[in-house]
C-alpha cells in the first residue's frame, strides 16, 4: 500500500448519530470507516455499536467486513425489526496496492486527484430512500451492499463523508478544496469553514436546493504521497 497521511473531521452536534473509525494495520494498510446512524430510529447506538465491532478485527479482506456487516445486521434486526438500529456505513480497507470498499447506504466515498474525481460508492445530496432500505438493520437479510475495488495512484486523495457534508457542499466543491489542500488537516479545515459560513448564512447554493440541511457531519480524508 502507498505510504498516506490521514485526518478526520466531526461535528456531532446536531443529531449525535454519526461516527467513524480510522485503524492503521501496518505496513501502510489501513481501515478507514464512515457511519451514519438514521435519525430516529436508535441511530446513535447503531453506529456506535458497529464502530465497535469493526475497530474489533483486523480485516484481511473485504469478504471479512461483509461479515462482520452482516452479523451485525443479524443482531440489530433481531432487536429492532428493520425500525430501529439503523445505520449506514462505508468502508475502505487498504491492503497491499488495492482499496477494497464495501458500502451499505448513502454515504459517499470519492477519489480525488490532479485530473478529476470520481464517486466510488453512495450518494451525494441528501438521505434517499434506497439508503434507508440498504442501511445496516434494515432487513432481516443484509441487503445488497456496493463492493468495489480501486488501486490509488501516487497523489490521489481519498474522501469518505455523510450528509451533513455532501448536503452543503457539491461533489465539484469538495473535490476542489482537496485537490488544492497542502495536506488533509488543510482540506479539513477548509470544508469545516465553508460549511460553518453556510450554516450561519442559512443557505447553500441553489444546485444544493437552497436551504442549509443542519445535521451531523463526518468525513475522512486521506492523502496518498
Amino acid at each position: 500500500m502507498l505510504s498516506s497521511t490521514v485526518t478526520t473531521l466531526q461535528d456531532n452536534s446536531a443529531h449525535g448519530e454519526d461516527n467513524l473509525l480510522t485503524k492503521d494495520l501496518g505496513n501502510g494498510d489501513f481501515l478507514d470507516v464512515v457511519m451514519d446512524g438514521v435519525t430516529g430510529h436508535g441511530g446513535e447506538q447503531a453506529s456506535t455499536e458497529l464502530a465497535e465491532a469493526l475497530n474489533g478485527t483486523e480485516p484481511a479482506n473485504s469478504d471479512e467486513i461483509q461479515t462482520v456487516l452482516e452479523e451485525m445486521n443479524a443482531d440489530f434486526y433481531s432487536v429492532g425489526a428493520g425500525r430501529f438500529l439503523l445505520t449506514t456505513v462505508s468502508a475502505v480497507l487498504g491492503r497491499g496496492n488495492q482499496l477494497q470498499i464495501v458500502t451499505a447506504g448513502d454515504s459517499p466515498i470519492f477519489l480525488i486527484n490532479k485530473d478529476g474525481h470520481q464517486k466510488i460508492s453512495g450518494h451525494a445530496g441528501g438521505f434517499m430512500h434506497v439508503g434507508v432500505a440498504r442501511a445496516i438493520g434494515a432487513s432481516e437479510q443484509l441487503g445488497q451492499t456496493h463492493r468495489v475495488e480501486v488501486q490509488p495512484s501516487p497523489g490521489d486523495r481519498l474522501v469518505l463523508a455523510t450528509d451533513g457534508i455532501t448536503d452543503n457542499m457539491s461533489i465539484d466543491e469538495l473535490a476542489e478544496v482537496v485537490r488544492n489542500a497542502a495536506t488533509p488537516e488543510a482540506a479539513a479545515e477548509s470544508i469545516e469553514s465553508t460549511i460553518h459560513m453556510r450554516l450561519q448564512d442559512g443557505y447553500v447554493p441553489e444546485t444544493l436546493g437552497v436551504r442549509f440541511r443542519y445535521d451531523d457531519r463526518t468525513c475522512i480524508i486521506r492523502f496518498f504521497e
